[in-house]
């Protein structure tokens, strides 16, 4: 039987409700001095960024007239996320919000409103044409061309006096993008067309494959989110359908346990890619990983793939 006069709030929603209480604080014993403009050159524009792949483009397209507060760490799954009193903070006085979209942010909204932020939000995704609701925008670079010109937009409205500056950086990134896009697609051919086949830890990489010409035979999750969970049955089936289709491995993430993945590996009789030579699907991996940045992470992927497609990994 409920307990009258009390309220049980989610975690999220106490998470949400400390955190608030301590914006509120900060911001009622702050000085009255009016912040300064963010067309300032002694004051950069201050950026929040929902997951570690839109924090990176903002990064290379804001430069130094950016100050970049990056809301996922490295190889946190964005889809599990409960906002810090810091970040709550940085929401509460940012200049500009930056989310990837397509819905993968499910927890923004409330994040947003805890913190009472009523700032510009740009959403990334807009201009990309979305697969089927799949929120893995990124895989693709000239996907992420769309996703940084729409970053350029929203800082140069945000910030007037430095729209040259953001244009120059996201023409510079631009070329660094055309370079990755066409050297993918350079290694990908260099595998046997009827070795291109992938089976990854999760729905994830749907985009790349379009791009790229790859075939997709299936996932250890199946769905485009890391909560879902494989069946007896879907297990088995999986298991038959690597068998019969030829596939030449089984590729686990850097940001899930691969151990699911080493089961049906074993299972089905192929290698488990897994440890440092894991994709990146969900997120960057930490600075001085070889997915620290977008272009070093697509980079490891592609190499990771075509070797054990090729048979050539270590």
């Amino acid at each position: 039987m409920p307990t009258r006069g009390f309220v049980v709030l989610s975690p999220l929603a106490r998470t949400l409700s400390s955190a608030a209480l301590l914006v509120l604080f900060a911001a009622g014993c702050g000085g009255g001095d009016k912040p300064p403009s963010p067309s300032d050159p002694a004051q950069p524009l201050k950026v929040v960024a929902t997951t570690t792949q839109v924090a990176d483009f903002a990064r290379n397209v804001g430069g130094d007239r950016v100050s970049v507060h990056q809301l996922l760490k490295p190889n946190v799954d964005p889809h599990d996320y409960e906002p810090s009193p810091a970040d709550m903070q940085a929401i509460a006085e940012a200049d500009v919000l930056v989310k990837n979209g397509v819905d993968l942010e499910k927890w923004l909204d409330e994040t947003i409103s805890a913190a009472g932020f009523d700032g510009p939000v740009v959403d990334a995704s807009q201009g990309v044409r979305i697969r089927n609701g799949d929120p893995h925008i990124w895989h693709n670079p000239l996907n992420v061309k769309t996703m940084a010109a729409t970053i350029e937009k929203g800082f140069a409205a945000a910030d007037p006096g430095d729209a040259a500056a953001y244009q120059a950086n996201r023409v510079a990134y631009d070329a660094k993008l055309d370079a990755l896009d066409g050297e993918i697609a350079k290694k990908i051919e260099s595998v046997p067309a009827d070795r291109r086949k992938l089976v990854t830890n999760h729905d994830a990489f749907g985009y790349y494959l379009d791009r790229y010409k790859l075939t997709f035979v299936g996932s250890i999750i199946p769905s485009f989110d890391t909560s879902a969970e494989l069946s007896a049955k879907q297990v088995s089936d999986l298991v038959a359908k690597i068998k019969a289709t030829g596939v030449a491995a089984i590729f686990s993430e850097a940001s899930l346990p691969p151990k699911t993945a080493e089961a049906i590996g074993r299972e089905a009789g192929v290698t488990v890619v897994a440890g440092e030579d894991a994709l990146y699907g969900d997120s960057l991996g930490p600075e001085g990983s070889a997915g620290a940045t977008y272009l070093q992470m697509e980079e490891h992927n592609t190499d990771t793939i075509v070797n054990a497609l090729r048979g050539t990994a270590a």
